[in-house]
């Protein structure tokens, strides 16, 4: 389904209906979607240039439509998905791409057995950019995203990233501006919503690269902004942190 929001042809005619249906609900669905991976695509070249490569993203999907190994082709990376038959279609699609992908089936709520079968294949003594792009906010409060989180932060080696995209609403960013109280709720799209200073929470302290956590489209842009670019009831937090020792 994301894929098809991307403007790929790896999907089915049942994903491109749901998507129809979703799109009906939701407008801003499939803007968000694009808004995102041109956030991954932007966040990863600025990691490459700075001298990483190494990427492990985590709640990947299919590696298609502009993914880490399209964007930074001599790196090395790993792709993680807890859905087996999403693995298994990825695993197929990087046939045809370079030998330094790989396709992970694994759970990012156990950030240690990610750790060590990407550990097969990066090497977790070198710097390596974690990308949590648009997949915390799909995981509740109850399941403890933070302590996975905290244990891939620990592990990284200094100089690696962390880069987090996540959904959050107008609302909430209004409350927060306001008391600067966090809130616990549902965002209309079925996932946890998180303040602004919740999502910041997920580095760590660590700084972040400028200009800090902004709405994606803010985030180091590579065009103009026009005039209602971004006037959507959701609203795409994004930043990217490096550590530095």
């Amino acid at each position: 389904m994301y894929d098809y929001m991307l403007g790929g042809k790896d999907n089915f005619a049942v994903d491109r209906q749901a998507i129809d249906q979703l799109a009906e609900l939701i407008p801003e669905a499939v803007p968000l979607a694009r808004a995102n991976r041109a956030f991954l695509q932007r966040a990863v070249r600025y990691v490459a240039r700075a001298g990483v490569d190494q990427f492990l993203d985590l709640g990947s999907g299919l590696p298609t439509q502009g993914s880490a190994h399209e964007v930074a082709p001599e790196a090395r990376v790993v792709y993680v998905d807890h859905d087996p038959v999403v693995a298994a279609h990825a695993a197929g699609l990087l046939r045809h791409a370079p030998s330094r992908a790989r396709v992970v089936q694994a759970d990012l709520l156990q950030p240690e057995d990610v750790l060590a079968r990407a550990g097969e294949f990066l090497d977790l003594d070198r710097p390596i950019a974690v990308l949590l792009v648009s997949i915390l906010h799909f995981l509740p409060d109850s399941a403890d995203p933070e302590r996975a989180v905290a244990v891939l932060r620990e592990r990284l080696a200094p100089g690696g990233f962390l880069v987090v995209s996540h959904v959050t609403t107008m609302a909430r960013l209004e409350d927060d501006e306001r008391d600067g109280r966090p809130r616990r709720g549902r965002s209309s799209g079925g996932g946890t919503d998180r303040t602004p200073a919740r999502i910041r929470a997920f580095f760590g302290g660590w700084p972040l690269e400028p200009p800090g956590l902004v709405q994606a489209t803010d985030w180091r842009p590579d065009r103009p902004k026009l005039v209602g670019d971004w006037s959507l009831p959701a609203s795409l937090m994004a930043g990217v942190a490096k550590k530095v020792h």
